[in-house]
């Protein structure tokens, strides 16, 4: 590797490092970083850190002010070059006077998708993509599904014992994991857009769903799908700040009433073969703006989205306990007839989180 490209690379990697400043903040905007680097020097820094706010690009170019021009921007996402909640990043980059820009990946939304980095080359500026590439798409899986599939990035989380169970014959799960592992899932329901429930988690547990113990200046929509409206009006989810919006196949005007009196946002979907019409519900989802669904349902909900191939990742909270044949397990899905008809998963990540494990996997209809 060459000196430059060794420069490139490291100055890069600060980008990146610079992006996840902004990973629970952001929403529903991509986190990206950007560095300013002048004579192998760094002369600017910046992160976008809400949506609305100035760009990486911006804060990096503030910064550095004079220093910027003839400098070389390094930025983990291509600049924008389209009139959103803020002015263009290419406007701000060719004004400032920049000689190069680096960027890691191109955007994926459709207004930008490489005319960033043509309106920086016909500016007469050096553009260049591709540089840890890899690295940047990790930062932003969310964002990019919204963008390429229509739909957000699904991650299921689940709390199990070593043999695989969610919770007590009679019900009762808490609590299976211990406070590190609870700890760690916050900052997974802080990184999400949405959080997604069943009908029937809310009557068994009436959790809140909400993000407990950071403040990262907003709250995750909580989504429920109640197929038959059956959600109390009672129910804590609704009396918390922020929206919950419940996903059903009933046209019941009463309900439906009571439930919007209570403080939810009502939305009728098909009937699908799991009664909601899952694709459908993350259509709607997609088109405002969810990037990253958090999943915490029961053993239905889950095993209809994995059946559905709407999983995009699977995390394991195991802990070191053995609850017994009768106890409920992770997923209900159709009875399976032979080896080959399992479900492969794709382990990407194993790590304890305080006494217990922490699995990441990928279903292998995603695992390419």
């Amino acid at each position: 590797m060459s000196a430059e490209v060794s420069a490139d690379v490291e100055f890069m990697a600060r980008a990146l490092t610079l992006a996840r400043r902004g990973f629970y903040t952001t929403d529903p905007n991509p986190r990206v970083g950007c560095v300013l680097v002048k004579d192998g020097e760094i002369v600017g820094e910046g992160w976008h850190e809400r949506a609305g706010e100035p760009h990486a690009e911006v804060n990096a170019l503030t910064q550095a002010g004079d220093k910027a021009r003839g400098a070389t921007a390094y930025v983990t996402l291509e600049p924008c070059c389209h009139t959103g909640r803020t002015p263009p990043c290419t406007d701000a980059l060719i004004a400032a006077g920049v000689s190069r820009v680096v960027a890691a990946m191109q955007d994926p939304n459709p207004l930008v998708a490489g005319q960033g980095l043509n309106a920086l080359a016909g500016a007469g500026i050096q553009a260049e993509n591709g540089l840890l590439r890899p690295q940047a798409e990790v930062i932003n899986p969310g964002f990019i599904s919204r963008m390429r599939d229509k739909r957000p990035y699904v991650r299921v989380k689940l709390a199990v014992s070593i043999d695989g169970k969610t919770a007590m014959a009679n019900g009762e799960s808490k609590w299976i994991t211990g406070e590190a592992a609870r700890a760690d899932v916050q900052r997974l329901r802080a990184r999400s857009s949405a959080i997604l429930t069943g009908s029937g988690t809310v009557l068994s547990d009436d959790p809140s769903l909400n993000v407990r113990d950071m403040d990262i200046g907003r709250q995750p929509m909580r989504v429920i799908v109640d197929a038959n409206l059956s959600t109390p009006e009672t129910a804590r989810m609704l009396q918390l700040d922020g929206i919950t919006l419940i996903a059903t196949a009933t046209e019941e005007p009463d309900l439906s009433e009571m439930l919007v009196n209570a403080g939810a946002e009502i939305i009728l979907l098909p009937a699908g073969p799991n009664k909601v019409d899952l694709p459908a519900l993350m259509q709607h989802l997609a088109a405002r703006e969810v990037n990253e669904i958090l999943v915490e349902a029961g053993s239905t909900l889950c095993g209809s989205l994995l059946e559905s191939e709407l999983v995009d990742e699977l995390v394991i909270y195991m802990a070191p306990h053995i609850m017994g044949h009768d106890a409920r397990g992770m997923f209900r899905l159709p009875a399976l007839d032979s080896m080959a008809d399992r479900i492969s998963l794709k382990i990407t990540d194993v790590r304890a989180v305080g006494d217990d494990w922490r699995i990441t996997t990928v279903p292998k209809y995603n695992a390419e």
